[in-house]
């Protein structure tokens, strides 16, 4: 039996995107005049069949679906940052990038975005963490989906994340290296994978150095709502502090100068992620610097392999990260 042509191997024969022969043999604006009978010249070369352009899994409006919770799109300088990658990555791919800022109470009611309701997107990337009956919501429309920047252990799918358990880690034996065996973990542990996986990543560095875990050295920073609250310094005052993101680093550190301590002299400070607040205050942050461009360019590569009716098992991709020694945690 002969295998189905799919439009893939058009684009493939031609050197072009999925995307641009979807808009050749549809008749949609977008290709040169050209280029269309290139197209469709080809498409009879290699027998591809009407009934194909309805299938599924080719892609049909040429746009990507990015999902996330309104709780990540404020003040966070980390998400706008990862979503400016990710339409850099899918504009290079042929595809645009489609934004939708997913309300709290359309979350919690499971109410199906905008751009899922209209059927404007051939997939979802969800960036971040949402509600897990919400996820299901969109999953059972039947999309191609990867999640980024979170997993879900109840839900088999594709993710990419960062290397986040051995980040956590790094930042953490860097500190006992430097002679600090009194350390603080910030962060909600229950919050987001991410979060959790960082704090296991600081016990894991604890423990093998022989360190006990001390319950109350860990200080939450949010909310049930992933909303950022004051932070409370722990009793007695660590050696140093692990934050699980630099914003709440930057925050720790204002906090401890107010209260009348130095860092790094009385007290370290580092955090994760390594963006905009790593440098914005003094000292500058000792972080753990994810690689965003990475991330956002294998998320999309397998959301399109995806939407083209390739990658069916599902995958976890892990990208390396880097340690950055900055001013707050040297001696």
């Amino acid at each position: 039996m002969n295998k189905k042509v799919r439009m893939a191997d058009i684009a493939d024969k031609l050197g072009i995107s999925v995307v641009s022969v979807s808009k050749g043999l549809s008749g949609k604006p977008g290709v040169s005049p050209e280029m269309r009978e290139k197209i469709i010249a080809t498409a009879k070369e290699l027998g591809y069949t009407v009934e194909t352009v309805q299938s599924a899994s080719e892609p049909v409006s040429g746009n990507i679906g990015i999902l996330v919770s309104q709780r990540f799109a404020g003040d966070n300088a980390f998400y706008p940052n990862l979503y400016c990658q990710v339409l850099v990555m899918c504009n290079q791919a042929g595809y645009s990038g489609i934004l939708e800022i997913v309300p709290l109470e359309a979350e919690y009611s499971q109410t199906l975005p905008n751009i899922v309701q209209g059927k404007k997107v051939d997939g979802i990337i969800f960036l971040g963490e949402l509600d897990r009956m919400y996820l299901r919501k969109v999953i059972a429309t039947g999309l191609p989906y990867i999640m980024m920047d979170f997993y879900d252990d109840a839900i088999s799918c594709d993710c990419v994340i960062s290397d986040n358990t051995s980040g956590g880690f790094q930042i953490t034996n860097h500190l006992i290296q430097t002679g600090r065996r009194d350390i603080c973990f910030v962060g909600s542990i229950r919050a987001t994978s991410s979060i959790m996986d960082r704090y296991l990543g600081y016990t894991k560095a604890l423990l093998r150095a022989g360190i006990p875990i001390r319950p109350e050295y860990q200080v939450e920073d949010r909310d049930e709502d992933g909303v950022f609250i004051p932070l409370k310094l722990p009793q007695p005052m660590p050696q140093a502090f692990v934050c699980n993101c630099d914003e709440i680093a930057y925050n720790l550190v204002e906090l401890l100068k107010r209260q009348g301590y130095r860092v790094p002299e009385d007290v370290a400070v580092a955090g994760y992620d390594d963006f905009r607040f790593a440098q914005l205050g003094i000292p500058n942050l000792t972080s753990y610097r994810v690689n965003v461009e990475d991330m956002s360019r294998i998320a999309v590569d397998r959301i399109i392999q995806k939407i083209e009716g390739a990658a069916a098992t599902a995958c976890s991709f892990i990208t390396r990260g880097k340690l950055v020694i900055r001013d707050s945690t040297k001696i």
